[in-house]
């Protein structure tokens, strides 16, 4: 599994029971099913410029609580979150449905395994 404290574990799948999760495959039909769905890296700036997912926008997890309504002010927006394995992912997208977001969704596996999958990356 990971190096995840217990309480960090049972915090994450506290937030699971309330969000949607998807894995990578799902994520990729959805994309092409839906052009308007907006895949949303929440992990930290340094991440994000070493390489991130193909037509991702950056919102990290310090602060898309705070910039998500600027940026994507209609709550019916489709967002998918993803970042390094998908716990701090689901915690954003949980916070994201209490402020109202009715279409979020956590990509399970995150970076990591889109990386394993050999996925093409941007810089």
């Amino acid at each position: 599994m990971s190096s995840h404290s217990a309480a960090f574990i049972a915090l994450v799948d506290d937030a699971r029971s309330r969000i949607k999760e998807i894995d990578i495959e799902t994520y990729l039909e959805m994309k092409q099913a839906d052009e308007s769905l907006i895949l949303v890296d929440v992990r930290e700036q340094d991440e994000w410029q070493a390489g991130h997912l193909p037509n991702a926008v950056y919102l990290g997890k310090g602060t898309i609580e705070r910039d998500i309504e600027v940026k994507f002010p209609d709550k019916q927006t489709k967002l998918v979150l993803y970042c390094g394995g998908g716990y701090r992912s689901a915690l954003a997208a949980d916070n994201l449905q209490k402020m109202g977001y009715r279409q979020v969704i956590n990509m399970d596996g995150g970076f990591r395994r889109w990386c394993s999958l050999n996925l093409p990356l941007d810089k």
